[in-house]
């Protein structure tokens, strides 16, 4: 039987823990703050550092080697390097929010991409969990998580200036659920160029001029931000007023 250690038992962390578990995985405890990490990597073939990315290298520093094990981090953002001075290093990134560690479980056998590098032994965790290994090297890990950030917690932040911007009309939040829902279909089906609509797509400068009017002055900066990535996505020529 394979055996698996994590450190960090955080989201990420409790989300791989209780996965690995349902798939047969002998899971040692989990180490968190205050325990000794020196001899985490010993009896076992994964060992694997879910922490926040600024403790990762410091974490594998303080590991005692060991030859036969992997040990392998979650970040999407950083490379192998910081897992020196390991001889068998494993980058696994899951493309998915894990919001729990039950939920987190669930969406991580649930098909998601896994942004792999490193030790084959991620790809083989990333099969059983009956995901998809995308292969990303150190110096495109930045760029990668970057698309990631904005691909999901950049839609939280929009979904949270929608929110905002409803309760003071005394509409229900809902309604727009369902039509940012539609878009986003839309855009899977068609894609970003076919899917984008609106006065910046049509170049409607005057009705931009009007929102910019009435919206509360901390929602200005990003309206006209992403009313000009609009503009240049349906290739609109008057741009938008400044």
């Amino acid at each position: 039987m394979a055996r698996a250690r994590i450190i960090g038992p955080g989201r990420a962390g409790g989300s791989l823990s209780v996965a690995l578990a349902r798939l047969g995985w002998d899971v040692a405890r989990t180490l968190g703050r205050g325990d000794d990490v020196m001899d985490a990597a010993a009896a076992v073939d994964l060992l694997v550092i879910a922490t926040p990315d600024n403790a990762i290298a410091s974490l594998a520093r303080a590991i005692r080697p060991e030859p036969d094990t992997v040990v392998a981090h979650l970040s999407g953002a950083m490379g192998l390097d910081v897992l020196d001075p390991h001889p068998r290093r494993g980058a696994m990134h899951p493309l998915a929010a894990l919001p729990d560690p039950v939920t987190g479980a669930d969406r991580l056998r649930s098909g998601i991409t896994f942004a792999v590098a490193g030790e084959g032994l991620v790809r083989h965790v990333v099969d059983q969990l009956g995901g998809r290994a995308v292969e990303v090297p150190d110096e495109l890990r930045p760029l990668y998580h970057a698309t990631a950030v904005i691909a999901s917690n950049h839609l939280v932040a929009l979904s949270g200036q929608v929110a905002e911007l409803a309760a003071q009309l005394n509409i229900p939040v809902e309604v727009y659920w369902q039509l940012m829902t539609a878009t986003l279909e839309d855009v899977a089906t068609g894609g970003p160029a076919a899917a984008i609509t609106g006065p910046a797509a049509r170049g409607d400068l005057e009705t931009i001029r009007r929102h910019l009017d009435v919206l509360p002055a901390e929602h200005v900066d990003a309206y006209r931000a992403l009313s000009e990535r609009a503009a240049a996505l349906a290739g609109a020529k008057a741009g938008v007023p400044a």
